[in-house]
């Protein structure tokens, strides 16, 4: 195969149901695209539904909108459970939504909103819905994480929802560390199945919304650098579909952009921090997870 992995690459994907949360635009929206065109039978997870159905109406394909926000646990659950009655099975979960370096804000259950958004949300959302891909074989779970995993990035047990003092980027980089934390850890107690992958990827510096929240001085600087640094989403959105597609992709992987900083190019396996490896923090994480979102998952800690 071709070192430049490209949307030609994309296996046939008919009789498949894929949920891409986040997909109304973005990333996301084309992460929806790229499967649809290839027969797969997709799902925008989305906050804003009128939004979700113009996106729809831009993809050709089978593609249907739920209604999914996930900085409230009440819409997690109510959303599992619409998508539990519409699809017996589900092959692919692609956690993408995500926002970055927002004001302090927290969720509707009191989280910080990148954390809330970004790691819990997602993490209640794989767990009501993982037995519905659990008895599927190929079936995958792509979670979206960022370079920015390695800023300024620690999980603060002692301040989570960062109380006590706040940082943008430190809480995007605490939100985008346990992304990546979170899918060892799911593809270590996915392992004994057989069935299920449990995959990472990144986009690189991709031309999209999720960087609205950005300081204004920022922006005006990455305006001018932008056609130096940045890729259009419909190739920040590779390593993504990437994961989720190509045959060769082992669980516990991480795929980004394939040049030398990752900012841009085609994607391939990359690696991620050594803070990201702590198999101790992974499993502490996990279980904090459980205790905050009261969400607990059908298969068992991985032994030894």
């Amino acid at each position: 195969m071709s070192a430049d992995w490209t949307e030609q690459h994309i296996p046939d994907q008919h009789g498949r149901v894929a949920i891409v949360t986040g997909a109304n635009t973005g990333l996301g929206f084309e992460t929806a695209r790229m499967l649809a065109a290839r027969g797969a039978t997709v799902v925008l997870a989305v906050r804003d539904v009128e939004k979700g159905r113009q996106a729809a109406a831009r993809i050709t394909g089978d593609v249907t909108v739920q209604a999914l926000d996930l900085a409230s646990l009440d819409s997690i659950r109510s959303a599992a459970a619409d998508l539990r009655a519409a699809h017996p099975r589900i092959d692919l979960l692609i956690n993408n939504a995500g926002v970055m370096y927002t004001p302090r804000q927290t969720t509707a259950d009191g989280f910080e909103l990148q954390f809330g958004t970004n790691h819990l949300g997602h993490f209640a959302l794989t767990g009501l819905l993982l037995d519905r891909l659990l008895p599927v074989p190929g079936s995958r779970v792509v979670t979206v994480s960022s370079t920015g995993h390695r800023i300024r990035a620690a999980i603060h047990f002692d301040d989570l929802q960062w109380e006590r003092s706040y940082s943008r980027s430190g809480a995007y980089g605490q939100a985008k560390l346990a992304n990546l934390m979170f899918t060892y850890e799911l593809q270590r107690r996915l392992a004994p199945h057989g069935t299920t992958l449990a995959v990472a990827a990144h986009p690189g510096m991709s031309d999209t919304e999720l960087a609205r929240n950005t300081p204004p001085v920022v922006r005006v600087a990455a305006g001018w650098l932008a056609p130096l640094l940045t890729q259009k989403a419909a190739m920040g959105a590779l390593p993504t579909v990437r994961a989720a597609t190509d045959p060769a992709v082992v669980g516990g992987q991480y795929y980004g952009p394939g040049n030398r900083w990752e900012i841009r190019g085609y994607p391939k396996p990359v690696a991620s921090s050594p803070a990201s490896h702590d198999r101790a923090v992974q499993q502490r994480l996990w279980t904090v997870s459980e205790q905050l979102t009261g969400v607990t998952f059908p298969i068992s800690a991985a032994v030894g």
